[in-house]
């Protein structure tokens, strides 16, 4: 197994802040976070790479599910969810999520979210691939995300000159600190962050945010990736800072490729635009290149199946065809009906040349979301103490092998709750004492941002969308050959700055991602092994992963309980 760096090279911290609770991220999840916390802490700090409105939360096209129809119940939500996690869901967090889950969403209302209505004034509820029921609420048609940021990010911005709450905009955390080891070696409890803000936040260069809790909230990891639907500052940031501080992560070799991203070529990089699964809900078609649909011949809810089923699918039919795209049929929705249901959608393809009222359009497999994550409990408290985990940085066993059509809102909305909560009851009670951070053993690791394309490359030829003993290896081999001393290398032009750290984070995650794929000799969910086919009753059980105290990748098996 491959050895990690502990710490992220850089400077001395040269100033502190200090909180009871520091909050990292301004997704859901984080806003979710905050303003719980605000209100049951003395002091909290609410860290983010942006600005507050610039979460990954923003991109979510389709909805949030929740049983909120009359007919419908969360014991059916259950059951889909379960279906779509292919077995390995942890069903106590699943039950979590669909009990809670509809409260949490009239808070959202409560807040000021203005979801869209039906004509009786209700919340419209619509369907995507795996439900069986209509359950998912939506904001603007397609712009869910973007009006549930605008709603936190409001609340937050009217309590933001309370002196119990600070944000800091700009600022990418580099390392969880941890108190001192314990008698294992491993690290102990957190106690903090370090953080470097970027121009225009309020504190300037690395400095040390201290607190009795921590609680990350920072998305995903898409930018391991040569192409995905996450944003840029998708590089994965919040898992390698666990891991470095002793955290067992979890399901990371799980990922989800969205089926329906819009294709403009196999030289386009960077984030590409999503066509929502709300698409296929209402009823779109797909088409391989011949004009054939083909998912009826594949599963019974055709194109609503689970989306690694559609995905695999797809990746079939480009094989058979020849071609690198099928295409995606909603001309017979009508055009009123398609340019009011999605606005958004409709006007991003028009930048494109693309009429999805007249067109069909191009679209293939692309990196979307990541089910794996921090391990954590049903208080999202992860394996080190102090330290906790919401939204798609957590592996909270909601999702298991595969994450089912607008959960991931809900998940960020619910769990990050029951984290503010539980940290705001341990820190009154005083269980998480402020403890006094040590420097971890060991030098600290720094790739070269140019080496982050190669790094990508390795990632989608290797861990993507279908993987295989001899290109895992491949990528194994290839990601064990980047330099993760580029500060001391000879030659060698990197220094200690944004582009790369998120670069070493994207790295540590990609070898992480890359081992534990190669480790499942199985299909299932996100994961799908050409020479492993099929799943295997044998591997229901969570792959998780941890440094040992010399640094070396540490990877198991654990019951799902």
């Amino acid at each position: 197994m491959p050895r990690m760096a502990a710490t992220l090279a850089a400077p001395l911290a040269g100033w502190v802040a200090q909180a009871d609770v520091v909050v990292v991220g301004s997704g859901i999840a984080g806003l979710t976070a905050a303003l719980e916390l605000r209100t049951r802490v003395p002091r909290v700090l609410l860290v983010t790479k942006g600005v507050l409105a610039s979460g990954s939360t923003v991109w979510a096209q389709g909805g949030i599910a929740a049983a909120l129809d009359p007919e419908d119940s969360p014991a059916a939500h259950l059951a889909d969810t379960l279906t779509a996690g292919a077995g390995l869901c942890d069903p106590r967090a699943v039950e979590v999520l669909v009990t809670e889950g509809p409260e949490r969403v009239r808070e959202l209302v409560a807040r000021g979210t203005n979801f869209d209505l039906d004509v009786a004034g209700g919340l419209a509820l619509t369907r995507e691939g795996g439900h069986h029921a209509d359950r998912i609420v939506h904001a603007g048609g397609d712009a869910t995300g973007a009006e549930v940021s605008r709603a936190l990010v409001a609340q937050l911005e009217a309590v933001r000159a309370d002196p119990g709450i600070e944000v800091i905009e700009h600022a990418l955390v580099l390392d969880v600190l941890t108190a001192a080891p314990g008698p294992d070696g491993r690290p102990g409890p957190a106690c903090g962050v370090t953080l470097h803000v970027i121009g225009e936040g309020s504190r300037d260069g690395v400095g040390a945010a201290l607190g009795r809790a921590v609680i990350l909230a920072t998305g995903g990891i898409g930018q391991v990736y040569r192409s995905s639907t996450n944003p840029a500052q998708a590089t994965g940031d919040g898992i390698a800072a666990a891991l470095r501080a002793g955290a067992t992560i979890g399901d990371i070799e799980f990922v989800q490729f969205h089926p329906t991203v819009l294709w403009l070529g196999s030289g386009v990089r960077g984030q590409l635009t999503l066509i929502s699964e709300a698409v296929r809900g209402e009823g779109a078609l797909l088409l391989d290149t011949d004009g054939v649909r083909f998912m009826p011949d594949v599963h019974p809810m055709a194109e609503l199946a689970p989306r690694d089923v559609v995905a695999h699918a797809m990746v079939r039919r480009m094989e058979a065809t020849g071609a690198d795209h099928v295409l995606l049929d909603a001309r017979h929705l009508g055009s009123d009906f398609l340019r009011a249901r999605f606005p958004t959608i409709c006007e991003r393809l028009l930048e494109h040349g693309i009429d999805l009222t007249t067109d069909l359009v191009p679209v293939a497999p692309a990196q979307h979301y990541h089910s794996g994550g921090v391990v954590t409990d049903l208080s999202g408290r992860s394996t080190l103490r102090g330290l906790y985990a919401a939204g798609e940085v957590a592996c909270t066993g909601v999702h298991g092998a595969n994450r089912l059509a607008s959960n991931s809102l809900l998940e960020g909305l619910v769990f990050s709750y029951r984290a503010a909560r539980d940290a705001a009851t341990r820190v009154a009670a005083d269980e998480l004492p402020q403890r006094d951070p040590v420097d971890r053993p060991g030098p600290g690791a720094l790739v070269a941002a140019a080496a982050r394309s190669r790094i990508q490359r390795a990632a989608s030829a290797g861990p993507g969308v279908v993987r295989s003993a001899d290109g895992l290896l491949r990528a194994a081999v290839d990601l064990g050959k980047v330099r993760t001393d580029a500060h001391l290398a000879v030659g060698v032009v990197a220094a200690p700055q944004v582009a790369e750290w998120e670069t070493t984070n994207v790295h540590q995650v990609a070898t992480v991602l890359t081992e534990t794929a190669l480790a499942r000799t199985e299909s299932r969910g996100g994961h799908f092994r050409s020479d492993f086919p099929l799943p295997d009753d044998a591997w229901r059980v969570r792959l998780v992963a941890r440094l040992a105290p010399d640094g070396t990748l540490e990877v198991s098996r654990a019951e799902i309980e």
